[in-house]
């Protein structure tokens, strides 16, 4: 296959070569498997302080978080545009008027000319649903599900609480609704084959969704699965990079082409991450890939011409 749509690529298209930045954010919502809805503890991977960065405080208001963002960027592109991103925890779950306010405080603080919105597929009411439609057709929405694996037994494992089908249900709801829809996909989760995770390309694929964040699996510290690995490592497998190189190269060449590829991998911080401890940076991660699907073509033409 050639490269893939990268998601750079695709805001430069989508707002006429303009520069555009994502701003993260915390909303101060929690998530059903926290609050005693479906459990507490949350998923048992996460430690939300491994995503979020310093500006994206529960405490601060949308605003003060914005203009605590935009000034880290705009000294070097002050003709910068910005999506606010509400990526920590469950940023649809919460009352609907409250969820309201927050979207279109960000949207009215200036130079933010759209929304990307972080959220479960067992967290969108109808009423939002319907509130992100019509806001959809003025302005630049993304609502990005974690869908994390395509299996109920490692769903339920992780205590996602929600199944593969949910997910499914979701996905179409809001893409019917004329929103642009995101998934969010964990790759090396406990219990799952190599071809088991290679097999969530093609389900997705299926799926009307425009862009997938994929990274590796990663130990926190402080998280239940931190426990568990270290009570007993034999159910997973950590990725080297080389061998997470060729999974992610199989995962693309399943992968529906036209679908935008946010990212391949994640990383924590040093002072939260168990395992594995790579040493490569993102954009290392992001050149050995292209340059492995440039050898795989090279070598598919090689055969095709003998």
């Amino acid at each position: 296959m050639n490269e893939w749509i990268d998601f750079g690529s695709y805001l430069r298209e989508r707002f006429g070569g303009r520069r555009v930045q994502k701003i993260t954010l915390s909303a101060g919502f929690t998530c059903p498997t926290r609050d005693g809805t479906h459990g507490r503890g949350g998923c048992t991977y996460c430690n939300v302080k491994s995503f979020s960065p310093a500006f994206a405080i529960r405490q601060k208001s949308v605003s003060e978080q914005l203009r605590e963002g935009i000034a880290f960027f705009s000294h070097k592109y002050p003709d910068m545009e910005y999506i606010a991103y509400f990526q920590s925890y469950t940023n649809t779950y919460g009352e609907v008027e409250e969820c309201i306010r927050k979207y279109e405080e960000a949207l009215a603080y200036p130079s933010v000319v759209g929304l990307i919105i972080g959220t479960r597929p067992d967290c969108m009411p109808d009423e939002l649903l319907s509130y992100l439609s019509d806001l959809a057709k003025r302005h630049f929405v993304i609502v990005e599900y974690g869908v994390e694996s395509t299996l109920d037994r490692t769903l339920e494992r992780v205590q996602r609480g929600h199944s593969w089908a949910t997910s499914v249900a979701t996905i179409e709801r809001t893409h019917r609704a004329g929103i642009i829809v995101g998934a969010h996909l964990i790759l090396g989760l406990p219990g799952e084959s190599r071809e088991e995770q290679l097999a969530h390309a093609d389900r997705l694929s299926a799926l009307p969704i425009t862009t997938l964040k994929i990274h590796q699996l990663q130990i926190i510290k402080g998280t239940i699965m931190a426990a568990e690995y270290l009570e007993d490592p034999s159910d997973y497998h950590l990725y080297t990079e080389e061998e997470y190189i060729e999974l992610c190269l199989d995962f693309l060449e399943r992968l529906r082409p036209d679908i935008v590829i946010e990212r391949f991998v994640s990383q924590s911080p040093m002072e939260l991450l168990l395992a594995p401890r790579w040493g490569w940076k993102n954009y290392q991660f992001t050149e050995k890939i292209r340059s492995g699907l440039r050898a795989r073509q090279a070598l598919a033409n090689s055969s095709t011409k003998q």
